[in-house]
């Protein structure tokens, strides 16, 4: 089972200088995927248990868009293990003026995960 959200990066998203979005960002949209597959998976939103891994690949700035795409790659009797990647699709141009965008040739990878989620017995509904 697999999902997608695209979402663009506002800049109450930017934490730090030059714009630059907090990876914590990214996780939560992560969370977001998870709670979708969780959902159309069990009926219920379940838990993220824990990251197996997190890799930071490249930067993400306030008026990026990212395409983040998540995947149960595991079931178990409660838990769930997802993969998630996060692909910035269009990237803000603000050396050419404060509104300008490009969409990519081809996607950025700006993160990678692996993590595991729960849905307790009693809440599954399928």
């Amino acid at each position: 089972m697999k999902t997608t959200l695209k979402v663009r990066m506002s800049t109450a998203d930017a934490h730090y200088g030059g714009n630059l979005v907090d990876g914590a960002r990214i996780l939560q949209l992560f969370g977001d995927v998870a709670t979708e597959l969780l959902i159309r998976h069990d009926g219920d939103e379940g838990l993220f248990r824990a990251y197996e891994t997190i890799e930071f690949l490249a930067p993400v700035y306030a008026g990026d868009f990212i395409e983040i795409t998540g995947e149960i790659i595991k079931v178990g009797k409660t838990s769930r293990k997802m993969e998630f990647i996060a692909k910035k699709i269009i990237t803000a141009r603000p050396d050419i003026n404060d509104s300008a965008a490009d969409v990519l040739d081809e996607p950025i990878i700006v993160c990678k995960a692996i993590g595991t989620c729960v849905v307790p017995l009693e809440k599954q509904r399928r």
